[in-house]
């Protein structure tokens, strides 16, 4: 079990690995070892995720979540299966956990009468401005 905090826990079997080869330096290494990972983790399908979070989770993934509603991780970070793999995992938990937090209502306020006094003053102050680079009227002739 993967704690996330909030009560929620995921089951390791909710999520499937792979190992695959990875870009980048590491020489000989990068062409022989599969060390990067993709973590796959379907947020649609998961019974461990509350409604609310699996809705606000699958907003946070973005173009990382496929049509299916599954949520890939791919780690490449470093030159270890296990350093990728635990990133990957740790990724994972901070995307759930940011999906718990509910995001503040914004309340509508009012402009203060002070703050309209001095934009509307601005504005005339402006106009007086461009009023003044204007031609002057030329005289009938």
């Amino acid at each position: 079990m993967i704690r996330v905090g909030a009560g929620i826990e995921i089951d390791e079997s909710e999520i499937k690995e792979e190992f695959v080869r990875s870009s980048g330096p590491g020489g000989q290494n990068v062409n022989k070892v599969a060390t990067a990972v993709q973590l796959r983790f379907d947020v649609a399908g998961s019974p461990s995720l509350p409604p609310e979070v699996r809705e606000r989770l699958a907003r946070l993934a973005g173009k990382r979540l496929t049509n299916d509603g599954v949520l890939v991780i791919e780690a490449r970070r470093y030159r270890t299966q296990e350093r990728n793999r635990q990133d990957a995992i740790e990724r994972l938990v901070g995307l759930i956990r940011r999906a718990t937090e509910r995001p503040r209502l914004r309340r509508r306020t009012k402009p203060t009468a002070s703050s309209v006094e001095r934009r509307l003053k601005a504005k005339r102050h402006r106009s007086e401005t461009k009023r003044a680079r204007a031609r002057a009227p030329q005289p009938d002739q």
